[in-house]
């Protein structure tokens, strides 16, 4: 009598100790094994291509490249790709990048065994999942104005403390046009001064720090 089919699972965070807890859960169950692990984007790619798992986990911040990079790599190649983002961030900017890349769901690491578990079976049967939580986040920006590609670059500077002159050199633009984007970031950030623009990037993933 053949036995069922497993589903084949790639893990991929650069942390040792996270890569053993989820070989650990992930082998316990009998419908699923543990293909490959990495810890870097780059081997995340080359894994994927090597063992075409059926699930991916793919956390989020890499060493080498953001692992949304990673998941529009490997869609590229394999559009059919079932990949979910797990990660420890709910910012609402990185959840519609990793969507727009082609990740099938979005975990927090703090997600309970039992739902990670059943996460990568309806991911397998070819199905999505958003935490209710991140759903609200997003809601709650839906239709709000983006930043610009400049406006990130500004607020990335503002986070690290330059005023508007040396905002201006480092980006080469004028003094004038530094604060008529801080104007534009706070508008569209809802934020009443520089700190709470900062802060409100932060916690949406705009930037990093």
């Amino acid at each position: 009598m053949n036995q069922p089919t497993r589903i084949r699972v790639l893990c991929v965070d650069d942390h040792p100790l996270f890569r053993e807890g989820i070989a650990t859960v992930v082998d316990y169950e009998k419908d699923m094994q543990l293909v490959a692990m990495a810890a870097t984007a780059k081997a995340a790619v080359e894994e994927f291509k090597k063992h075409q798992p059926d699930v991916t986990l793919m956390d989020l911040r890499l060493p080498d490249m953001s692992g949304i990079r990673a998941v529009a790599s490997i869609r590229a190649d394999f559009p059919e790709a079932r990949i979910i983002m797990l990660t420890t961030f709910e910012g609402d900017v990185e959840v519609q990048q990793a969507l727009a890349a082609g990740a099938c769901g979005y975990l927090l690491k703090s997600t309970p065994r039992e739902e990670l578990i059943e996460v990568i079976r309806k991911i397998h049967l070819g199905r999505r999942h958003l935490p209710t939580a991140i759903v609200e986040n997003l809601a709650e920006y839906f239709g709000s104005d983006s930043l610009s590609e400049r406006e990130v670059d500004v607020l990335k500077c503002m986070a690290e403390g330059d005023r508007n002159r040396d905002i201006g050199e480092r980006l080469s633009i004028a003094e004038e046009t530094v604060k008529v984007h801080i104007k534009h970031i706070m508008f569209k950030l809802g934020a009443k001064d520089r700190t709470q623009a900062v802060a409100i990037g932060i916690r949406r993933g705009i930037i990093h720090i």
